[in-house]
């Protein structure tokens, strides 16, 4: 195998702010695309180095960056820093696809976005540069999309607790929780007093253009929920998922019995244990834009969550087939 070249780069947004990140390929022939990976609220890019590595490894110019306010890209004094999840994505997001699409113009874009990472793409005026998207547990964090069983304890851990902290902090203290990482405020309300209707939570005057943004997106989206996720339920995916009209979505359940695991949850699909599951099969997506997981399979054995159904869509066990 080609020998690996992890980059450290600075991206340059339009306003001027700087995010820390690096860019992964092989020397030589990186041909099968170029992908940016969105992690999630408070997770720095380090934890979906891994990742990366295994794209590049297997042909894919990868690249990893933190969110202004996050990890490298966070300022010398968090409080008091505005920023939104809207700005991650028409700030953020649209800065690093514009990276990799004036480096590399004639490669096809993908990304691979994680929790809010997989909603923030909708917010970029470049979005239309996007040829195919992997989502995990992509949503919004509207709190009745939480499971049932843990609705109400998720309720005052994110929408209780985080707003008074942030309140009296002028930031969300996350790492000394041992929660997430540090969250400017701005972010941390929008996940406090996010509504039914994203863009409710902005002002009247812009929630227009910002629905006409989700709406310009054509990309390709296979959208992947895992069902002991109590967060990526399948009505939250769905309703993150409806701002998307014009793109073409497919679903997909993974339960841990298709892994071999007795759990996965919000996080576990980026850790190195499922190299050789869910990370081979996701090339299948990425490079040639098929469903490893065949939403309707003939024959096959249907699982089903009981706590988080996802009504009316099957799944077969993953089977490695890179």
């Amino acid at each position: 195998m080609l020998e690996l070249e992890a980059r450290p780069i600075e991206i340059v947004c339009q306003d001027g702010v700087r995010l820390g990140g690096h860019l992964w390929a092989r020397k030589g022939n990186s041909g099968c695309g170029s992908v940016v990976i969105n992690p999630a609220t408070g997770v720095l890019a380090r934890y979906y180095h891994p990742y990366a590595r295994f794209l590049a490894e297997h042909g894919f110019t990868v690249l990893t960056y933190d969110y202004r306010g996050i990890g490298q890209s966070r300022p010398a004094i968090l409080r008091g820093y505005k920023v939104r999840w809207a700005d991650w994505g028409e700030g953020d997001f649209a800065a690093a696809l514009g990276f990799l699409h004036s480096h590399f113009p004639d490669s096809p874009k993908l990304v691979v976005g994680h929790s809010i990472g997989g909603f923030l793409p909708g917010f970029a005026y470049n979005a239309l540069l996007i040829d195919r998207m992997l989502t995990v547990g992509a949503q919004y964090a509207y709190w009745r999309d939480y499971a049932r069983t843990r609705r109400l304890r998720l309720f005052l851990k994110w929408h209780v607790v985080m707003p008074v902290l942030t309140a009296a902090c002028g930031y969300f203290p996350g790492k000394a929780l041992g929660w997430l990482e540090d969250l400017p405020a701005g972010v941390a309300r929008d996940w406090s007093f996010r509504r039914a209707r994203m863009e409710f939570s902005h002002p009247g005057k812009d929630r227009a253009d910002i629905v006409q943004r989700f709406a310009a997106v054509t990309a390709n989206i296979l959208a992947i929920g895992v069902t002991d996720d109590d967060i990526g339920t399948p009505q939250a995916i769905r309703r993150a998922l409806q701002y998307y009209e014009n793109a073409k979505p497919v679903e997909v359940a993974l339960s841990p019995a298709d892994l071999r695991l007795d759990r996965i949850g919000h996080f576990s699909l980026f850790h190195t244990r499922h190299a050789a599951g869910f990370w081979l099969d996701s090339l299948l997506w990425l490079r040639d834009g098929i469903n490893p997981w065949p939403g309707r399979p003939f024959g096959n054995k249907v699982y089903i969550n009981k706590d988080a159904p996802f009504t009316g869509r099957c799944y077969i066990p993953t089977k490695g087939m890179m």
